[in-house]
């Protein structure tokens, strides 16, 4: 299971794991946002499982800071989701695709590539999307933080969303 952490403005840091977000909060660096119902016993005490904290201290982040481009980054940043017909086969079903292909000097850049199922990718081939006949769903962007690219589908997801919107 995974905790998310905020900074101490509420924006998305960084996804850590539970035990980690429980050090966090017995050193008093961070405050519990939302628990999960189940306890994480000890002998000496009983701390609620957190599914969000938030540190007690601002981090700055640089501002030219980018995250590295990666298949987990597009998959995670377009929702498991076919940017094309709007599939959802599953991770290791889906594809990334090219917008404007590598052999017309398309790079791997946030903003070139997209997750599309094998059909799709297969449609499209070597040509741009309007080429293909194919039209986008959403646009790609470049993610401002690293934690919507290290947040896999999961039933935490959902108690993490309203955080997660503003990014």
């Amino acid at each position: 299971m995974a905790v998310l952490v905020l900074n101490a403005s509420y924006e998305p840091l960084n996804v850590v794991t539970v035990q980690r977000a429980i050090i966090l909060l017995l050193k008093d660096k961070a405050q519990l946002v939302e628990a999960a119902e189940a306890l994480w016993r000890s002998e000496h005490q009983s701390v609620p499982v957190p599914l969000v904290i938030r540190l007690l201290a601002y981090v700055r982040l640089p501002h030219r800071w980018q995250l590295p481009v990666s298949r987990r980054g597009v998959l995670a940043r377009d929702q498991y989701t076919c940017q094309y017909c709007g599939a959802m086969p599953g991770r290791q079903s889906l594809t990334i695709d090219h917008l404007v292909p590598r052999s017309r000097g398309g790079g791997r850049t946030w903003l070139n590539l997209v997750a599309a199922c094998a059909p799709c990718n297969r449609r499209k081939g070597g040509r741009l999307p309007a080429e293909a006949g194919l039209r986008l769903l959403r646009e790609p962007f470049v993610p401002r933080i690293l934690a919507l690219a290290l947040v896999e589908p999961g039933p935490q997801q959902d108690r993490w969303a309203k955080y997660l919107a503003g990014s």
